[in-house]
């Protein structure tokens, strides 16, 4: 374990809490940049992270750096940025400024662009992909929740950062295709946009097969945009990205048989489009349903339920009134099913 090393998480949010909070659970230094309310949150309640499983960790705020000043940055080996897709040029720049520069840099972000942001202003670091496979959900008083499965993936390198990052119970794995590992996370994270529409819980928005004939559709309209892109996804599941539509078509019984043996999802689960839409922030739709329609075009393309979806997203946005709770037909509408 790499209790040498000290971490800085850019951007605790629902993700860096967790991340940072177990990496310190586990013996590592870590020191979190984050926004005025959640340093207010742990410093008044401290940090408490749980999962689903059944881990649960409480740290004092002595026991963790919290800081809104990037010069934090100046005194890590390693920073995970974990900030959303819009803010990575933003980051990059403070990070570049403020860190080392034999600092490692690990974006552990959503979408398929960060990486090549960072790199982009920082060329003389070393700047590592990553995917994380599970979701966080924000309880507030500083209390962060794991709600599904998996393991952090992490681009291989020579200093193999994922055994370093890694401790007893919070593993970091390193794959040799993580591009095409993101681009798999991406055609699962098309689903993010239905549960924060649809306002249920994932558990029970996927046990209906009518939400996951609606969020094959999506798939099966992404996996021919990304095939004329030239990328070969590659599944977060042990199914073939290509096979997962047929299995969410699956007769409600069968389908709640075959899922429970790839992913562990928490009852209280809801994806991170869902709490964006709840607390009033600005979604990702542009880099997930967003970004299929963009690919779609340079190819000459249709992908009218993305659209449709990045529509609805952005009509509750600007009602900031949470999710609008609906149904798949008015999801779908005026979609059809292909």
């Amino acid at each position: 374990m790499m209790s040498s090393k000290s971490i800085c998480v850019a951007g605790a949010g629902s993700i860096g809490c967790f991340v940072g909070g177990m990496l310190r659970s586990g013996g590592h230094a870590v020191s979190l940049l984050a926004r005025p309310r959640v340093i207010d949150e742990i410093n008044r309640n401290g940090l408490k992270v749980t999962s689903f499983e059944g881990i649960e960790r409480r740290l004092s705020s002595a026991e963790i750096k919290l800081s809104g000043d990037p010069a934090i940055f100046a005194d890590a080996d390693i920073i995970l940025v974990t900030v959303k897709s819009d803010d990575t040029a933003e980051i990059a720049e403070l990070i570049a400024q403020h860190a080392r520069k034999d600092a490692v840099i690990v974006s552990l972000q959503n979408g398929t662009g960060n990486v090549s942001v960072l790199r982009e202003a920082m060329p003389d670091h070393d700047v590592l992909a990553g995917m994380v496979p599970f979701n966080v959900l924000s309880m507030d008083d500083g209390h962060f929740h794991r709600a599904t499965s998996g393991d952090i993936l992490l681009e291989k390198d020579d200093a193999d950062t994922a055994k370093l990052l890694s401790t007893p119970e919070f593993v970091f794995r390193g794959v040799d295709d993580i591009e095409g590992v993101q681009w798999g996370k991406l055609l699962v994270n098309l689903n993010n946009a239905l549960n924060a529409l649809s306002g249920l819980p994932l558990r029970d928005q996927l046990a209906q097969r009518s939400w996951r004939v609606l969020f094959a559709d999506q798939m099966r309209e992404a996996l021919a945009v990304i095939k004329a892109e030239g990328i070969a996804p590659v599944s977060t599941t042990p199914l073939p990205a290509s096979f997962t539509p047929f299995i969410l078509k699956l007769p409600d019984a069968l389908f709640t048989k075959i899922a429970a043996s790839m992913v562990k999802i928490d009852p209280k689960a809801r994806s991170s489009m869902w709490e964006d839409l709840q607390r009033g922030r600005r979604t990702e739709i542009d880099h997930l349903q967003g970004l299929i329609v963009a690919l779609a075009q340079r190819h000459g393309l249709k992908a009218p339920l993305s659209a449709r979806i990045v529509a609805l997203i952005r009509e509750a946005e600007q009602a900031a009134k949470g999710s609008p709770g609906l149904t798949p037909e008015q999801v779908r509408s005026p979609v059809r099913s292909g």
